[in-house]
């Protein structure tokens, strides 16, 4: 088995804030309604931008969601497959969102269909406690059609975000928490690789982030897989840092543009984003 390791330093994001943003987006989604043409209205008459409900029941089990295609300026509006329509029939219907549960006082679970560069994908998430998120679960599985085994793959993801809050509540000087708040494990035929996130509180506030890398063959192409990674070590190591350099520079950047609103302010700056994602201000 082949270890990367990289450690990035992030501003710290307010939790307080979080999951007051967290609490009412999800309260405007559960007061929403299906408007005209299967559109997502809240509950101030605006609808949602880009999203229609195409099968179902609005917020029930099974109700798939997807995106009407812009119409080009001169054409007539684009017709909307509503429930028992062609697109809304099929389960695989590309870029459709299924619901599958909808508490939100304890789990909300979706799932995605998505056609794209042949590739068929299919991708789970489910949030618990959702006004006041504990954890995320994500789950990824593809395939080629006619492709065989060797175009398959699967992958779960967790991020608990209640140990997350525990590790950053230490002390600076205090070890790094035992179990990773965040881990990911992706499976192919050949090979198999485990992605894990540990945190901890850093001087200035700030938070200190190792990002830990584990790759090895499957099967009989351990051996052959271990050659490989000797040989690929540098790329795979300049490759990590670079996508973890990156990914903590868009995080500090966006951190920084935030304005935290608080209570109307931010419910009505959350509404304005849902209905106008282009002209939404900062948060």
């Amino acid at each position: 088995m082949a270890r990367f390791a990289h450690t990035v330093t992030v501003a710290a994001l307010d939790r307080g804030w979080f999951e007051e943003a967290a609490g009412t987006l999800v309260d405007l989604l559960d007061a929403s309604r299906e408007g005209p043409g299967g559109s997502v209205v809240l509950a101030d008459g605006r609808p949602v931008e880009g999203l229609r409900l195409l099968k179902g029941r609005h917020l029930r089990p099974g109700a798939r969601y997807g995106e009407v295609p812009a119409v080009p300026e001169g054409v007539g509006e684009a017709p909307v497959k509503h429930a028992g329509a062609e697109a809304g029939d099929s389960p695989d219907a590309p870029q459709a969102v299924v619901l599958r549960t909808w508490r939100p006082s304890h789990s909300v679970e979706a799932e995605s269909l998505v056609e794209e560069d042949g590739m068929s994908l299919k991708v789970g998430l489910r949030l618990s406690e959702p006004r006041r998120p504990r954890a995320v679960e994500l789950s990824l599985s593809g395939h080629k059609p006619g492709g065989g085994s060797l175009y398959r793959f699967s992958g779960r993801g967790k991020a608990d975000l209640a140990a997350w809050w525990a590790a950053v509540d230490r002390l600076p000087s205090a070890p790094p928490a035992a179990r990773a708040p965040v881990s990911g494990r992706a499976v192919h035929r050949l090979a198999e690789a485990r992605l894990t996130l540990t945190p901890r509180p850093a001087e200035g506030g700030s938070w200190r982030i190792t990002v830990v890398l584990s790759m090895r063959g499957r099967w009989l192409l351990r051996p052959v897989g271990a050659v490989v990674l000797f040989f690929a070590r540098g790329p795979v190591e300049r490759g990590l840092r670079e996508a973890a350099e990156s990914a903590a520079g868009e995080w500090n950047t966006a951190l920084a543009g935030l304005t935290p609103l608080h209570g109307e302010a931010l419910r009505a700056e959350i509404a304005d984003a849902l209905v106008n994602p282009d002209g939404a201000t900062t948060l």
